[in-house]
Formats: structure tokens, sequence, C-alpha cells
């Protein structure tokens, strides 16, 4: 039986939540312990441990790891794009300092293995937009972006210097039906499942045609539970991975949905959200997540407005 004792921080986020449900069932209920500033409603408070933590306290975040013998911690605390942009003094501390925290623990030998998130934020206006690259210009212009690239640069830093063992993807935009979105400009294909279900019809806040890199967050937990348990020698990238599945556009989603739900309307008043979204890419070249440690995305945009829509009616 494994014993791996892992630690969540941001367990009540979006990822978080179902991260911390999946672990669940791998490693056992009790080796999986869920953290986040405040208790949520969520499943996650229900299944197994539970502690309040605030992750810019390093002393905080330390005294649980020592408590719990923890193995391996899984960082999803952050403040995501939209939020970041109107708070960006606070975004940047709390994406930097959890993430310096964490690191320093597993320099020190308290921590074995840590997971860090990056995103596709991390691309700029300058960055090739279609199939971008794994290695490319770099230049965000949000805040959310800056300590994401940021952040790359000093996992692969402790990693060279003092051998962490910390793996990251660059997720795109993530939907799923069993968390509410959470301030990301991604989650108007979230959104607009929401109100199909409840009102047939939507106002999207970026416009018709733009394109943005999407995920169904079942494939990004794999990917994520994937990468943690390749082998070290397979994760040959320590700033973070492409990580790609489907890209549509406001237009094409609407449309999949009309295919299900006779009459959904859609209209269009885009807002501060559609410059954040036009400085990121189209869609991701994920070459070397596929070919390092075996990634492999299972939804496409019909199944998984087939899967969101059904469970949205329930």
């Amino acid at each position: 039986m494994d014993t791996t004792k892992i630690l969540i921080i941001g367990a009540c986020g979006q990822i978080g939540s179902e991260l911390t449900l999946k672990l669940r069932e791998l490693y056992g209920i009790d080796n999986v312990i869920a953290s986040d500033i405040r208790k949520g409603e969520q499943e996650v408070f229900q299944t197994g441990p539970f502690e309040l933590v605030d992750a810019m306290k390093f002393d905080e975040v330390a005294a649980l790891v020592d408590k719990y013998k923890v193995d391996e911690v899984y960082l999803m605390a952050a403040l995501l794009s939209a939020t970041a942009e109107k708070n960006p003094a606070f975004a940047w501390d709390l994406n930097m300092n959890s993430l310096f925290h964490v690191l320093n623990l597993a320099k020190e030998g308290k921590i074995k293995k840590v997971f860090w998130p990056s995103s596709i934020a991390v691309f700029g206006p300058t960055t090739p937009k279609q199939n971008t690259p794994q290695y490319t210009v770099m230049e965000p212009s949000t805040v959310y972006g800056i300590s994401k690239q940021a952040g790359e640069r000093w996992c692969e830093y402790y990693h060279e210097k003092f051998g962490v063992d910390v793996r990251s993807i660059r997720y795109p935009g993530l939907i799923s039906w069993k968390t509410p979105p959470g301030g990301g400009t991604t989650d108007y294909a979230v959104d607009i499942y929401y109100k199909a279900v409840k009102q047939n019809k939507y106002t999207c806040f970026l416009s018709e045609n733009t394109e943005l890199p999407m995920m169904y967050m079942d494939d990004a937990i794999r990917a994520t539970v994937g990468i943690m348990q390749a082998k070290k020698e397979d994760v040959k990238i320590r700033s973070a991975y492409n990580l790609s599945a489907i890209s549509f556009t406001p237009k094409q989603i609407a449309e999949q949905i009309a295919k299900e739900k006779p009459g959904f309307t859609i209209d269009y008043e885009p807002d501060f959200r559609q410059a954040i979204a036009d400085s990121w890419p189209s869609s991701i070249d994920d070459t070397s997540a596929r070919e390092d440690w075996g990634w492999k995305h299972d939804f496409d945009l019909e199944t998984m407005t087939k899967v969101m829509l059904e469970n949205l009616s329930k």
C-alpha cells in the first residue's frame, strides 16, 4: 500500500477540490490532507482531513508539513487572471510567496516532490498564437502571467541549484460542472453551460471569434496526477510543460450547445477580459508532454458539451 502523504494547498479552488477527491481515491483518504484559507462547502471537507492555512505564511505551511509528515505538496492556491488584474500587489504576493515557501521546504529536504501549476497566461501578445511551441517568446502582459512566468523560472532554478523535484504544467482554460468559475478569463466557457441550462441564453464577455486553448477538468486532473506519477528521469522540463486538448471560440461552443439545446442564443459584450484573452495563444503544441510522460487527452468539444449539460441539468 502506498503511504505517500500529500498536502493540497488551495483545496477549495476550481482545480484543488476535484484534485483532492481524485488523490484520495488513489492514495487513501487519510493520506491526502486538504487545506485552504477558508472552509468551503464542498465534499473536500466531509471526506477526509482538512486544515485551515494561509499559504502566504511560511510557519503555517511548515507546521502542516511537519504535523502530517508530508511527502508531496500540490500548491493550488493562486489569484487568477481576471481577479489578479484588480488587485496586482496582492496577486503577486500570494502567487510568489506561497511558491517560495514550498520550494524552500523542499530545498531543506522536508518535502520530496512539489506540483505547481503554470498557465497559458505565461505567454503574451508577442508569442506566436497558433501551435505555440514549448520554447518561445514569453512576454506576459497580465499580473497573473508575470507571476506564472517568474514562478516557472524559480521552479527550474530550485531544480537546477538544489535538486528540488518540482513539476509543472501550463494549464489551458479549464471547464468543469462541479465547481463554479473562479475568476479566470476562460471562465466564460464554464458559465455558458450554467446559463444554457438555466436560461437557454448567454451574454459572453469575449467576442465571438476569440479562440482559446481549453480542457475538460477530468483531463486536467489526469495530467496533473500523470506528471506527478511519472518517473523522475521522464520529467525533462522543469519550468512547465505545454498542455493541450481542444481550442474553440465562443461562437463554436454556442453552436455545439445549440445542437443539444435547440433555441439556445448567445450575444456578445466584451469587457476588460477581452484584452487578456487577446494576449494569449489560440492553440498549444504539447508534443513534449505527450512524448516525455505519455500525456493524452480524452475529451473533445462535443463529448465535453454533452457531459457538462447532462450534469448541470440534474
